[in-house]
This record gives structure tokens, C-alpha cells and sequence, in this order.
């Protein structure tokens, strides 16, 4: 590339010299040779005169007056009529420029050596041939330059592309100060920062999946366990398959959701449904594992609520926070529901330690944990919750209580506490 910018350029500079520069010659040639060719007439006329006048005046005309008529360099011959010719100087040998200038009986010549006009010549061809190799020297340092200013930004703009496919998108930030290939670079920095987001969802989706997956999948695991302990009871079995058969279904609404908000966050499936049978699910789908700690959930609060939202999605944040309070809290949890203006509430509470002080206001951040957790699920319930127009927070932080608010719809009533 740069040299081909090299060689062009200088390509395009030799042809404008050689055009111009072969023109100057034969002008300045030409201009040359007709100055000295005048400079001798007018020698000649001059000498004439001078001729004339002392002859008409009466005086004498030989070498010696008119030696200092003429230039040291030149020869001249005066014919007179009746009178011997009169030479001045030596006369030229070799080509010569001459002028004859005739008078009423006297003749005048003068003539230079052509080597004198050779010799300018010569010195004007120097001069021009310096001129053009100066002018071929700046040629060839802009061209250098200019050939650096524009195959180190291609080559910049290379590597960046290079690093694209190489997968780090990170974006350089560059500009060159040439219009078309800051265009370039613009273009490159935009793909970069797609990129970087496209990646990043990507990873987010996979964390997300894993984490929100692995909830349903522990607790059809111990569905199963149950099954397999109740293998005698057909009755018992026939429910607990009955019930794993449903926690498969909300596996695959999950990953379809999780798929759904990947391509598209904004897409959402809110519908009005039962609040009560999102809550009874949970609590039938978490009792075992709660059981086989020791532990008990209790549900109450207002009965018959109505709310528009997704119920996979409302199911999986009431999970999460249930294996959050099986994880990370103690004692009894209990999933309470009420109204506040035109939201139904669900808060979540347990009777643990609740949340550190100085993880209150950063709870809901993806990687923070107080445990040795991904600290992932919080994140993603909010996430899952805000997609429906609702939302997600922490009430109190001791004992903790965690508060899902929903936009509410139908008629309610009261619900009197109930324990497992």
C-alpha cells in the first residue's frame, strides 16, 4: 500500500516535470540564443553609427578609436569605401552568432562565439535540473508521509478488525483525522460495542439458565426422591408423579422464557391469573425440602387476589426467594399476601439472620452474595419481575422481607394464617 501511494505519487510529479521541464528548456533555449542574437545587432547598429558620425564629421576612423566601442568578447570588421577594412578583436573560431549592418559606403560586422551562449545555456539547464530534483525530493517526502498518514491508519484499522474476529470487542476508540477512514474506525467501534453486548448476553443468558434452572431441577429431584420413597402407595405415587410431571412443564416454560427475554427483553406474556395457585404451587413444590430440614412454611394474608403478570415468571421469583430463605435463612418462612393501592403484594420473610448491612443496597446486583453463591438469582428475579411491570424489593433487611409488587386485578378477601 504505501508503496504504491510512494510510486504514484512520484510517478505523477517525474511525468508533470518531464512535461514542464522540457518546455521550460526550449523557452529558455530559445530566449537565449534571441537575446544574444539581438545584444549583436544591436552592437553592430551601434558601432555603424559611431562609423557614420566621425565620418561625417570629418574624423578619422581606425583601430584604435573604435577598439573601445565594443566588448572585449566580440569581433567586429569595418569595411569603408576606399579605405582598408578594420578589424577589431580576434575573430571567433567555430560556430558564431554574426549581425552585418550596412551604411551609405560602410559596412559593419560583428560577430560572438556561439560557446558563450552554450555555456548559459548549460548553466540554465543546471539550474532547472536542480529545481526539478528538489521539486522530486519534496515529492517524494510528502509522498512518504503521506503514504505513513494513510498505511498506518489501514493498518490500525486491520488489526481492530483482526481483533473482532479474534473475538475481543473491545472498541479502540481511534481517529486518524481523514474523514473516510474515521468513518471506518466509527464503524468498526459501533460492530464492537454490538458485539461486546451480543457476548454479554450471551454469557448473562447462560448464567441465568444455569441458576435458574438448577431451582426447578432440585425440586423435581426431590420430587422423584418422594416418589421413590412412596413406591408402594399408588396413590402417593400417582400424586408425586402427577406433581413432577408439572414442575416439568414450568422447567420448559423457564427455559422458553429465558430464551424469549434473550432475544428480547421487552417481550413479555402478561395474563391475569390466580395469585393463590402460584403460591399454593410453591409451597407444595418446597415443602419436602423444607421438611427435610426441619423447617415449615406458613402462607397468609389476603385471599382471592387477582394479578396480571406472567405466572411461570412470578413462580420462578417466589422460588428463588424460597430456596434463597432455605439457603441463607432459618425458622419458619412465611409467603404473605396483601394490597396496596392497585398492586398486589407477596412478601417473603423468615425468621434468619436477614441481610447484611452492607449488602442491603446491593442485593439485587448481579455477583453479589453474602454466601458462597453465584449471586445471580436475586438479580434475575428482578429481571423476571420488572419484564411484567412489576417489581422486586427488599422491605427490611432484619428479619429479611422480600416484596414482589404486581398490578392487581378482581375481586379479594381475607386469608387467616395457615401453617404446614
Amino acid at each position: 500500500m504505501r508503496r504504491r501511494l510512494i510510486t504514484s505519487t512520484l510517478a505523477v510529479v517525474l511525468v508533470v516535470i518531464a512535461v514542464f521541464g522540457v518546455s521550460l528548456v526550449i523557452v529558455e533555449t530559445r530566449t537565449i540564443e534571441n537575446s544574444a542574437s539581438e545584444m549583436v545587432d544591436s552592437e553592430a547598429v551601434r558601432l555603424l553609427s559611431i562609423v557614420e558620425n566621425r565620418l561625417n564629421d570629418g574624423e578619422k576612423v581606425n583601430k584604435q578609436a573604435l577598439s573601445q566601442q565594443i566588448a572585449p568578447d566580440r569581433y567586429a570588421l569595418v569595411e569603408i569605401h576606399g579605405e582598408d577594412p578594420i578589424e577589431i578583436g580576434t575573430r571567433p573560431t567555430g560556430k558564431v552568432i554574426a549581425s552585418t549592418q550596412k551604411g551609405d559606403g560602410e559596412t559593419v560586422t560583428v560577430e560572438e562565439s556561439r560557446r558563450k551562449v552554450s555555456d548559459e545555456i548549460g548553466r540554465t539547464l543546471l539550474v532547472i535540473l536542480a529545481v526539478a530534483l528538489l521539486a522530486v525530493l519534496a515529492a517524494a517526502a510528502l509522498a512518504v508521509r503521506q503514504a505513513r498518514r494513510l498505511g498506518s491508519p489501514l493498518t490500525d484499522l486491520a488489526e481492530t478488525a483482526e481483533r473482532l474476529g479474534s473475538g475481543d470487542p473491545r472498541p479502540r476508540h481511534r481517529r486518524y483525522g481523514v474523514p473516510e477512514l474515521d468513518r471506518v474506525a466509527d464503524v468498526l467501534d459501533s460492530s464492537a460495542e454490538r458485539i461486546a453486548r451480543m457476548l454479554t448476553a450471551e454469557r448473562r443468558l447462560a448464567a441465568d439458565a444455569s441458576h435458574q434452572l438448577r431451582t426447578p431441577l432440585t425440586a423435581l429431584s426431590m420430587r422423584l426422591e418422594e416418589i421413590i420413597a412412596t413406591a408402594d402407595d399408588q396413590e402417593t405415587v400417582k400424586e408425586e408423579a402427577t406433581i413432577a410431571l408439572g414442575q416439568v412443564e414450568r422447567l420448559t416454560d423457564v427455559v422458553q422464557r429465558l430464551l424469549t427475554n434473550a432475544r428480547d427483553p421487552r417481550t413479555g406474556s402478561a395474563v391475569d391469573f390466580d395469585l393463590d395457585d402460584v403460591i399454593k404451587q410453591q409451597v407444595e413444590e418446597w415443602r419436602p425440602a423444607y421438611r427435610n430440614e426441619g423447617r415449615t412454611i406458613v402462607t397468609a394474608g389476603t385471599h382471592g387476589l387477582r394479578a396480571v403478570g406472567t405466572p411461570g415468571a412470578v413462580a420462578q421469583v417466589l422460588a428463588t426467594l424460597m430456596e434463597n430463605g432455605l439457603m441463607h435463612g432459618a425458622g419458619t418462612v412465611c409467603l404473605s399476601t396483601r394490597v396496596t393501592g392497585n398492586q398486589a403484594v407477596v412478601e417473603v420473610t423468615d425468621e434468619g439472620h436477614g441481610v447484611p448491612n452492607e449488602l442491603g443496597s446491593r442485593v439485587f446486583e448481579r455477583t453479589v452474595s453474602g454466601r458462597n453463591s453465584t449471586g445471580i438469582g436475586l438479580a434475575v428475579a428482578r429481571d423476571l419481575a420488572e419484564a411484567d411491570g412489576g417489581r422486586l424489593e427488599l422491605l427490611q433487611q432484619r428479619p429479611p422481607v422480600f416484596a414482589l409488587f404486581l398490578a392487581r386485578e378482581g375481586e379479594i378477601g381475607e386469608l387467616s394464617p395457615s401453617g404446614d
